[in-house]
């Protein structure tokens, strides 16, 4: 193992320690997806996924980690998952670290696995107060990639609640952009949106039941140059 991927495991398992404690709040859900125009290795492709998460708010920190276990005609059934802790500067500093939209600055490590590698992502991100968002976090990495040239990353993560009429919808998702690295290794952009109406509320109050869809554009997907995804998902999600 390399001494950066030695220091990067030694950060994101400080910081999962860190910020581990009781949680302030926390949330678990299992989402189910399906799709048609995937890009696969191969060749575009229908594909169903179903996805575990859980994402908790800590004293020092902040914790979020899910696993995708897909099936598709070309690589059959494989999962990948990610762990991402997050430790709070300004929970251990004890100071105010704000800063215009910035309300806190955190040690950012993000843990990436799946067939056959382990990337280590390590940096800083910062969360940011944007007005009709009910989150916002955009960390900035260094990422130690098994099967790849290592790279730079910036991840945007973000939530946006908004009613119609008397119904409650949430978008929500994240924006993954990498740096080129070389002729096996370009640049790549993944914009993941969630589109979903809480369907739930019409059960019980308690029940969090969202339909909707995933709209996922990938450009130069798996940082393989000219492999580009355009693909509408269907979605259901629970939350527990």
């Amino acid at each position: 193992m390399k001494l950066t991927q030695i220091f990067a495991t030694c950060a994101l398992a400080s910081t999962a320690a860190l910020t581990q404690a009781a949680p302030v709040w926390q949330d678990f859900s299992v989402t189910g997806l399906y799709g048609e125009n995937y890009e696969l290795i191969a060749r575009e492709d229908k594909q169903s996924t179903v996805t575990f998460e859980y994402a908790a708010k800590l004293q020092y920190g902040d914790f979020f980690a899910f696993a995708d276990r897909t099936d598709n005609d070309v690589s059959g059934k494989e999962t990948y998952f990610e762990v991402s802790p997050r430790l709070s500067l300004g929970a251990v500093s004890g100071q105010k670290l704000e800063l215009g939209p910035i309300k806190d600055v955190l040690i950012a490590t993000t843990w990436e696995g799946g067939e056959g590698f382990n990337n280590y992502l390590y940096g800083v991100g910062v969360d940011l107060a944007i007005p009709y968002f009910q989150y916002a976090q955009l960390n900035f990495y260094r990422a130690n990639n098994d099967t790849s040239e290592d790279d730079y990353q910036m991840t945007f993560a973000y939530g946006v609640p908004f009613k119609l009429g008397a119904e409650d919808f949430l978008v929500d998702g994240f924006l993954d952009w990498s740096t080129d690295e070389g002729t096996n290794h370009a640049s790549e952009m993944n914009w993941t949106t969630q589109w979903k109406w809480n369907a739930g509320k019409h059960i019980s109050p308690d029940t969090r039941l969202y339909l909707g869809i995933e709209h996922s554009v990938w450009k130069n997907k798996y940082a393989i140059d000219g492999m580009d995804e355009n693909n509408v998902s269907a979605l259901v999600k629970y939350h527990f």
